[in-house]
């Protein structure tokens, strides 16, 4: 059943807020009607605040994580490990593997995972600047912190087969994560002990 709306208004407001992902049209219609119910200050803070986002966030020039400056505050920080680089899909892996308190390494975010289903390939992805960064040296290990999905051992192994020429270990997450689990929805505990049982690539897969 299509459903009318007294206001034409009203109606536009929820198409937005329908688009995000996980909000249907009765939640956008319960978020723009809490809006709604907000005083003038408030909705002109929230809107602000998306604006500003859109507009001002940047990529960190190094692990391409979301950071408010040109080198994001991991990268910055000099008692991190360098030599060891722990690579994820997006922001939501990072901030769920620094929850755990167990890694002291550096990032490297390819900003998805191959999946032709999606369209998405390996040029869509940053994979070429992680090779180009294990060509620059100084790191010793990378760690393959993808999803435990189809789509996260084919992104895991086009990654190993890019990176076999170099001098480099190359380990992924140990197998606490049970298969087709998303990194990020896995508890801080789990996550942790998966980094440190981390395994090498080739044993794990009898490369």
């Amino acid at each position: 059943m299509i459903q009318k709306y007294p206001s034409v208004l009203l109606e536009e407001a929820v198409n937005e807020f329908a688009k995000l992902p996980g909000i249907g049209r009765k939640t956008a219609l319960r978020l723009v009607l809490h809006m709604l119910r907000q005083d003038i200050r408030s909705v002109e803070s929230f809107s602000s605040a998306i604006l500003t986002l859109k507009q001002d966030v940047k990529y960190c020039k190094s692990c391409y994580n979301i950071s408010d400056d040109d080198i994001c505050p991991i990268c910055a920080n000099l008692s991190r490990d360098k030599s060891t680089v722990c690579v994820v899909e997006n922001i939501k892996e990072v901030m769920a593997i620094e929850n755990t308190s167990q890694f002291k390494g550096l990032y490297h975010v390819l900003g998805g995972i191959i999946s032709p289903i999606d369209g998405i390939g390996p040029n869509d992805l940053q994979i070429d600047s992680l090779v180009q960064r294990v060509s620059q040296g100084g790191i010793n290990e990378i760690i393959l912190a993808l999803s435990t999905t189809m789509e996260g051992d084919t992104t895991n192994f086009y990654i190993y087969k890019k990176l076999a020429p170099f001098n480099v270990k190359i380990s992924m997450i140990a197998r606490g994560i049970s298969i087709g689990d998303e990194i990020e929805y896995a508890d801080e505990v789990t996550l942790g002990r998966s980094i440190i049982n981390r395994t090498l690539f080739n044993e794990s897969f009898n490369l």
